[in-house]
C-alpha cells in the first residue's frame, strides 16, 4: 500500500502524505477468497477495512430475529461495490464497545482489503490531534452519508407499502 493508493479513501480526506504514512504500519493487509463473507451483520466489530482490488457485495437480512429459534436467513443485496469506487466498511463499528455490525459484506472476486483496527486507529489520532480531527470528521460525513441513503430507501419502502395497502 503507498499513499496514492490511501488518498483515494474518503477516511483520508485532507490529509498530507506524512499524515497519511502514520497509518502505513497501522494497515494489515487481507485477502479474501471469492464468495467469502468477511463482515457478518450482527457480531461484533472493531475495525475498518478498505477496499484495495475487487468487487463485493453487501446484503442485510430481511427480518429481524425474534428469538433464537428462528430460522429465516433470507438476505437483500444493498449494494455491489469495487475498489475503483475506493469504499471502507465497518466504520460504524468502531465508536462503542460492542457495536454490531448491521450488514453481510461478501467478496464477488477474490479481494485484497486492507485493515485498520480500532486501538490503531485511536492510538494514532490520539498521539496526533490534527490527524485525529480529520479523519473523525471524515469517518462523521462517512457514517452522516450512509445515514442520509437508509433514510431514503427507509421512505422508499414505507411509501411503497402505504400504496400497496391502498389497493
Amino acid at each position: 500500500m503507498n499513499n496514492n493508493q490511501l488518498n483515494q479513501f474518503q477516511i483520508f480526506d485532507d490529509l498530507n502524505d506524512d499524515q497519511i504514512s502514520q497509518f502505513h504500519s497501522a494497515l494489515k493487509e487481507v485477502t479474501i477468497d471469492k464468495g467469502k463473507k468477511f463482515i457478518t451483520e450482527g457480531e461484533q466489530g472493531d475495525s475498518i477495512y478498505l477496499l484495495l482490488s475487487g468487487s463485493v457485495e453487501i446484503n442485510q437480512a430481511l427480518t429481524l430475529s425474534m428469538n433464537k429459534g428462528e430460522s429465516d436467513n433470507r438476505e437483500k443485496a444493498i449494494l455491489k461495490l469495487t475498489s475503483e469506487m475506493h469504499p471502507q466498511f465497518g466504520e460504524m463499528s468502531i465508536f462503542n464497545e460492542g457495536d454490531r455490525r448491521t450488514a453481510n459484506v461478501r467478496a464477488e472476486t477474490t479481494c485484497t482489503l486492507a485493515r485498520l483496527d480500532k486501538s490503531d486507529l485511536y492510538s494514532i489520532c490520539d498521539a496526533n490531534p490534527e490527524i485525529g480531527y480529520k479523519v473523525m470528521r471524515n469517518l462523521g460525513r462517512i457514517i452522516s452519508g450512509n445515514l442520509v441513503k437508509a433514510n431514503q430507501n427507509v421512505l422508499k419502502l414505507t411509501t411503497a407499502f402505504s400504496l400497496i395497502l391502498d389497493r
